[in-house]
């Protein structure tokens, strides 16, 4: 347990503490409207790569490209480390690590592709490349997840071959998991947990729990499986979460990998172990059920769906099988209207920002929003409102699914909130 408050203390979203047996556990901003894809930084415009190192000839590195991919798939060690022998030495290690991650992962494709010609590193005399690199991962992925990466080569003794990476001119790889330490995995019956940091059993237990709550809510139309990612390094755990996002208060949080062209993308859980490890059991299981139904929803990635309905009835179905009361879970929120401050509106998109006041209350708002919703017109009427909020303005799916106006729906709400935290 985190040195904090005791029972009764605050139960806030943006730090990892637990409280006792019977209490609410601390739950961090982790959801949100799952991301975008963030592969396909080009960097440099291409520019003709025959500056001192000879032409560049794209067909003899796509030649020493499969022979990487066809030594990852046979699991031919000294095949792959030949293609960056030339390369320094530091490189060499990162890349055979690299390797020992690829073997540990059940893949089902992994490969890498040139995409363009980025310009030369005179100093190695090499043609820096941008590469696709596609990987899918067997029994979870339906399609590639595609990131982009970037290579030095060079021709030595007639050949072109690997001299290192994009570093010398700035250019900025996309994350993967199997650039961190050393990886294990942990399959259950519905989950894939890839990770260098400890209890990834723990997780993979824990969220096939969350598979079947989930899909009591939300129903079968999804894929009821799911891979989460356990980078030690927070560093890492933040990339893979995305552009400008920071996991070292968040405990997990739902994001999608990209694919190629329109494709969906698929869908990962990263997990923050330190924060993570912070919460108790109660708490554990309500961020991975929150994030799971991110996973099942698609996050809501329409842009109409407000946010506190997004993020809302990831809490409900979060907190659907816990016997969590809702004073200790709504704590925060629960002293503002004791104390005969009740909120005036549903929270806005900009209260859960990250540097917002009332971050941990909007949350607590969002969640009794829904919990209102399914107590007064029955769970599936909740999931009815969401799905509509999906297609249709706030108001109008508030009309047409419970015949209120959004002022009725507010008044309501605020009544509610003073019947159940005073």
């Amino acid at each position: 347990m985190e040195d904090g408050p005791g029972h009764g203390g605050p139960v806030t979203r943006r730090r990892a503490l637990a409280l006792g047996a019977g209490g609410a556990a601390v739950l961090l901003g982790g959801g949100g409207a799952l991301l975008g894809a963030r592969s396909g930084d080009d960097g440099p415009r291409p520019v003709r790569a025959d500056e001192g190192t000879g032409t560049f000839d794209p067909a003899a590195a796509a030649t020493v490209l499969a022979n990487r991919a066809r030594a990852v798939r046979s699991g031919d060690r000294a095949a792959f480390l030949a293609t960056v022998a030339s390369a320094p030495a530091a490189f060499q290690e990162a890349q055979s690590r690299m390797y020992g991650n690829l073997r540990r992962l059940p893949l089902e494709r992994w490969e890498e592709r040139v995409v363009a010609p980025q310009g030369t590193d005179g100093e190695a005399g090499a043609v820096v490349v941008r590469v696709e690199v596609r990987h899918r991962l067997r029994g979870f992925d339906r399609g590639d997840v595609v990131a982009s990466r970037h290579l030095a080569l060079a021709r030595r003794s007639g050949t072109w071959t690997i001299v290192g990476d994009g570093a010398s001119r700035g250019l900025r790889d996309d994350p993967a998991i199997w650039d961190g330490g050393d990886l294990k995995t942990a399959e259950g019956r519905a989950s894939l947990v890839i990770g260098d940091a400890p209890g990834l059993a723990e997780i993979a237990g824990r969220l096939d729990a969350a598979v079947p709550v989930v899909t009591g809510v939300v129903g079968t139309g999804w894929a009821r499986r799911v891979v989460a990612l356990v980078p030690a390094d927070a560093g890492l755990a933040s990339a893979l979460a995305g552009p400008d996002r920071r996991l070292d208060e968040i405990a997990a949080l739902a994001t999608v990998a990209p694919s190629a062209g329109r494709a969906r993308g698929q869908d990962r859980v990263v997990v923050s172990p330190g924060t993570f490890g912070r919460l108790n059991d109660l708490g554990r299981d309500v961020v991975l059920t929150h994030e799971l139904t991110h996973v099942a929803t698609g996050g809501a990635r329409d842009r109409t769906t407000p946010l506190w309905l997004i993020e809302g009835f990831a809490d409900y179905v979060g907190y659907l099988r816990t016997r969590v009361g809702v004073r200790a879970a709504a704590a925060e929120l629960r002293r503002e209207v004791a104390a005969g401050r009740v909120p005036s509106a549903l929270p806005a998109a900009d209260a859960f920002s990250a540097g917002s006041a009332r971050l941990s209350q909007a949350y607590q708002e969002s969640w009794l929003a829904c919990r209102m919703v399914a107590g007064r017109y029955g769970e599936a009427t909740l999931v009815r409102l969401y799905r509509t909020a999906g297609r249709v303005p706030e108001a109008a799916a508030l009309r047409d699914v419970l015949g209120l106006t959004r002022d009725r729906f507010t008044a309501l709400w605020r009544d509610y909130l003073k019947r159940e935290l005073t």
